[in-house]
């Protein structure tokens, strides 16, 4: 059998409706429980309320976790094997969940937090880019102050972050088929994140990681990694730093990965996937009969 590598999405791919088929599974419903036991909400409650509200970061990232993280240990009982851990953005801590670097708790806490910095951001902006002259965008992007590449999510599909007036000067001044601003509250994924990230670190000192059981790919880092000073470090960073997810696709066909198996909500990442490496069979598992 060939190599298995699991990827866990984030932001952007929730929906209104989202794992109710979880509510009456009585190991989901002792996690839920959990969950607003830390939170001081329910999980649920906002996956069936509406979709503003949803979308909003600071409810967003934990229901995603929390999710990600029942179906991963759901899948785990039927299809045990698994080589390597990736996530994006917020999925890197549903990966290293998976991977027991920490455990549901703890992971949940430091999602919570994170969400919390990141809802309070203002003041930056962020758009995705779609079918565009990859070389004249990295040229542009390095010859204009305040703006940065924050999601490399494939050769044809970027995402950048910065001031308004950089972010713009971007949109208007490259050829693109499609450029979307997106409805963030802050410039995500770059140096304006600095003292968002700065907050966030005492909370994540505070947490101790173990080694991971699997090799986890990071959003900084495409290199595989086990050890828990490493994977802290980057964590550290990815707040600031770009989500190198082209890098992480192009690292997982290196390493000779036969199937990625996306655990959450949507199909993002398996349709990055599919276009980036041709040769590599997806799944997904977004409900409790995907698991079968």
């Amino acid at each position: 059998m060939g190599k298995i590598a699991w990827v866990f999405p984030g932001q952007g791919s929730q929906a209104v409706g989202m794992g109710v088929d979880l509510a009456e599974h009585p190991v989901a419903k002792a996690r839920f429980a959990e969950a607003e036991a830390i939170l001081g909400w329910s999980i649920l409650e906002k996956c069936q309320g509406d979709e503003a509200t949803l979308s909003r970061t600071l409810y967003t990232q934990p229901c995603l976790y929390v999710l990600e993280a029942i179906l991963c240990d759901r899948y785990r009982e039927k299809a045990p094997q698994v080589d390597f851990m990736a996530g994006h953005s917020l999925g890197e801590y549903s990966a290293l969940y998976a991977a027991g670097v920490y455990d549901f708790a703890a992971g949940l806490q430091l999602v919570q937090k994170r969400a919390q910095l990141m809802d309070q951001a203002s003041g930056g902006k962020m758009a995705a880019l779609m079918k565009f002259d990859r070389t004249e965008l990295m040229e542009k992007i390095a010859a204009t102050e305040g703006v940065t590449l924050a999601n490399d999510n494939s050769e044809q599909q970027v995402v950048i972050s910065g001031t308004p007036e950089a972010v713009d000067a971007i949109m208007n001044g490259v050829k693109t088929k499609r450029a979307i601003a997106l409805n963030v509250s802050g410039a995500f994924h770059s140096p304006f994140m600095a003292e968002a990230a700065a907050q966030f670190e005492a909370v994540l000192a505070a947490v101790e990681f173990s080694d991971a059981k699997i090799p986890v790919l990071s959003n900084v880092d495409p290199q595989p990694e086990t050890q828990a000073a490493a994977l802290k470090e980057r964590l550290k960073a990815q707040m600031t730093g770009s989500v190198r997810w082209l890098e992480i696709m192009q690292q997982l066909s290196a390493l000779e990965v036969a199937e990625a198996v996306e655990i959450g909500p949507g199909k993002v990442l398996t349709g990055l996937i599919k276009r980036t490496c041709k040769d590599m069979a997806t799944a997904n598992i977004d409900t409790l009969a995907s698991i079968g």
